[in-house]
C-alpha cells in the first residue's frame, strides 16, 4: 500500500510529542553556538524548481560553519569537482536544509532555512583555511534548528570502529577506474587517489 497522505502516515506513525514539537528555534541559542563551533562536517539538502534532490558534504576544520548573527550562518566553499548541483538548485530554490555532526556524538543539530550564494562578505577572511578564502559562500537566513537525537548513528553503530569494514567496497580508484577514468591506468589512479597526493590539493583551484 502507498501512503498517500498524512493521515494515513499519522496512523503508521502515530504523532510526536508535544516536546518534540516545541524544541525548534528560530535563532541560534548558546548550546547551537557551540555545536557549530565543534563541528567540522555537514550535509547540505537543497531542490530544483521541480523538486529535484541533492545532498551536498561540507568539511573544514571545526567551527567552519561561521555564526554570523543570531539568525544568520555562512558555510564556505572550497575547490572541489565544480559539478555545484546543490548551488544551481539554490539558484532555482532557496530552501536548504542542514545537518552538523560532531565526531563521536549520536546526536546533530539541524537547520533549515532560505540561502542566497555570495561571491564575498565582509566576515570572509574569519573563513580563511592555510591562506585560501572561500570561492564561493553560502549563507542562510536560519529558519529552524533544533537537535535531533542519536537513534539512527546507535542503529548503525556509525562511530564504533570494530564496526567499520572500508574493504568491503572498491577502492576510490578502482571506482574511478570503472565508472569515471576508464583511460586512465590503476597506477595513475591510485596515485592520484593516495592519501598524501589528495590531501595536497584540498585547497587549491
Amino acid at each position: 500500500m502507498t501512503i498517500t497522505t498524512e493521515a494515513e502516515l499519522r496512523e503508521l506513525l502515530g504523532e510526536p510529542m508535544e516536546r518534540v514539537l516545541e524544541k525548534d528555534r528560530a535563532s541560534f541559542s548558546p548550546e547551537h553556538r557551540a555545536w557549530l563551533a565543534a563541528s567540522p562536517f555537514c550535509l547540505v539538502a537543497s531542490s530544483d524548481a521541480s523538486g529535484r534532490c541533492d545532498v551536498s558534504p561540507k568539511g573544514d576544520p571545526a567551527g567552519f560553519g561561521l555564526v554570523v548573527d543570531d539568525t544568520t550562518l555562512a558555510i564556505p566553499e572550497r575547490p572541489g569537482n565544480k559539478r555545484a548541483d546543490g548551488f544551481a538548485n539554490i539558484l532555482q530554490n532557496p530552501y536548504v536544509g542542514l545537518i552538523f555532526f560532531v565526531p563521536g556524538r549520536g546526536d546533530t543539530l539541524r537547520v533549515n532555512g532560505r540561502a542566497k550564494l555570495l561571491a564575498d562578505a565582509p566576515y570572509a577572511d574569519q573563513m580563511i583555511v592555510k591562506g585560501h578564502k572561500p570561492v564561493v559562500i553560502l549563507e542562510v537566513d536560519v529558519e529552524q534548528i533544533f537537535f535531533h537525537c542519536s537513534k539512527a548513528f546507535l542503529r548503525s553503530s556509525l562511530w564504533k570502529p570494530e564496526t567499520w569494514a572500508p574493504e568491503a567496497v572498491p577502492s576510490r580508484a578502482a571506482i574511478a577506474k570503472s565508472l569515471e577514468r576508464p583511460d586512465d591506468s590503476m597506477e595513475e589512479l591510485e596515485a592520484y587517489y593516495s592519501s598524501a597526493t589528495y590531501a595536497e590539493g584540498l585547497y587549491k583551484s
